[in-house]
């Protein structure tokens, strides 16, 4: 069983790979049934969900696990990074293996490892020991993130796929929002190891779905060998096209602003604003909420505005709240509710630029590299991005200043990056309309 997979036009279709052989396509694209359609954004959201419950579950528990392993706070902290560069680096494992196996195999290999690997975390007893586990987990969990995007690539296109993508991450920005909750919630039980027992339990149910629920979107015909000399030649193919690479950039530089805030805010708000863990958890779902509401306001835009226009008004709406958020810091008048309503602010802006730089990213690509592009997208977009929320501590501790002031250069550049392109493609003339 395959889902249905709606090509785009032709002259979209080689703009990446010329070293694919012509293949035409004898039949337009027929819909998704409702049904199929509802259980895929149910599926592919459990797989996209799977990484960042895997980094925002445990956050709660991070100055007891900083106690619990003898660890310093910005040792405990790379643990996360440590998941980040796991994400990063198994999304150009996934990605091209996906496009030369099918979509279901790598997400059954991925899906297996990341539950025996969580599992094996609760047993840890050392800071060393936990952040090589953690980067296992990482890299397993990318398939989940890489592949579900290429699915939605395979079967969706241009405004489609961003209305497809913003359903999905109604679904995803649970895992986000809920997660702190649950992780703190079970803090209220036991030690930090249940919430990694109860991630292991999550990991097992999602390779269960994906074994009986994700048909194949990728049939054989459109699949690819992937020999290292021609992979190299797509990706750096993908790094000269604006097309992809400047949306990629803002999504990269956005999701770097996202994550100081989610990296650093559990010990901001316990250190400087005398938060429990679970007020943390509480506040982190309040402003994950505001992500999701930010992904369903862009839905109702898309009947109404143009891709990258919404896409703008991300990107000012996340500028300028960050920009406010400084202003309290630097004014001495910040507290916990006045930082939470403007972070509130920033992740509903947040989620007009995700699903909006996605589908500008890799609707271009063709079915064939969607795997391929989609990995490079995450790869950056995880590896990159962490890194730069990384520089939030480079002083020994994160922060409020720290932390806001690394938010608002990544917020600033992803806007800039973004008038720097629209500024090129209306020198160069119109462009076929994503």
């Amino acid at each position: 069983m395959s889902l249905t997979v709606a090509r785009p036009n032709a002259h979209r279709n080689n703009r990446i790979d010329n070293d694919r052989p012509n293949r035409t396509n004898t039949s337009p694209p027929a819909p998704a049934p409702s049904r199929s359609t509802a259980l895929l954004v149910l599926v592919l959201g459990v797989l996209s969900a799977i990484g960042p419950l895997a980094t925002d579950l445990y956050l709660p528990a991070l100055p007891e696990i900083a106690a619990d392993l003898g660890a310093s706070e910005s040792r405990v902290k790379l643990t996360l990074t440590a998941v980040m560069a796991g994400l990063a680096l198994g999304q150009l494992v996934s990605g091209p293996l996906s496009d030369r196996w099918g979509r279901r195999a790598p997400l059954l290999v991925g899906t297996a490892v990341f539950t025996a690997v969580t599992f094996a975390i609760v047993f840890v007893s050392s800071a060393e020991a936990f952040m090589a586990l953690r980067f296992l987990q990482g890299l397993s969990a990318a398939a989940g993130l890489v592949v579900s995007r290429a699915v939605v690539r395979d079967v969706f296109h241009g405004d489609t796929a961003a209305t497809f993508f913003s359903r999905l991450v109604l679904l995803t920005g649970l895992a986000p929002m809920l997660g702190p909750v649950l992780g703190g919630q079970l803090l209220l039980f036991g030690p930090w190891q249940l919430i990694f027992g109860a991630l292991g339990l999550t990991g097992a149910a999602t390779f269960a779905l994906v074994l009986f629920a994700l048909p194949e979107s990728l049939p054989r015909e459109q699949r690819r060998r992937q020999d290292p000399r021609v992979l190299a030649r797509t990706f750096g193919r993908l790094l000269r096209d604006p097309g992809f690479i400047a949306p990629t950039m803002v999504l990269t530089l956005s999701f770097g602003m996202s994550f100081t805030y989610i990296s650093a805010f559990s010990f901001v708000s316990q250190s400087e604003f005398g938060a429990t863990p679970q007020q943390f958890s509480l506040i982190f779902g309040v402003t994950t909420l505001g992500m999701i509401i930010g992904n369903q306001v862009n839905v109702v835009l898309i009947r109404r505005m143009e891709l990258r226009r919404r896409l703008g008004l991300g990107l000012v709406g996340a500028v300028a709240s960050v920009a406010g958020m400084g202003l309290l810091a630097a004014s001495g008048s910040a507290g916990l509710v006045t930082v939470t309503a403007a972070l509130f602010v920033m992740m509903v802006f947040t989620g007009l630029i995700s699903p909006n730089a996605t589908a500008m990213a890799l609707s271009g690509q063709s079915s064939e590299i969607a795997g391929t592009s989609s990995a490079l997208l995450g790869t950056l977009q995880f590896g990159v991005g962490s890194a730069l929320a990384a520089t939030a501590g480079l002083t020994g501790s994160t922060t409020m200043a720290s932390m806001t002031t690394v938010m608002l250069a990544t917020a600033v550049g992803a806007a800039l990056v973004f008038l720097y392109a629209a500024v090129r493609e209306r020198a160069a003339g119109p462009a076929p309309a994503v």
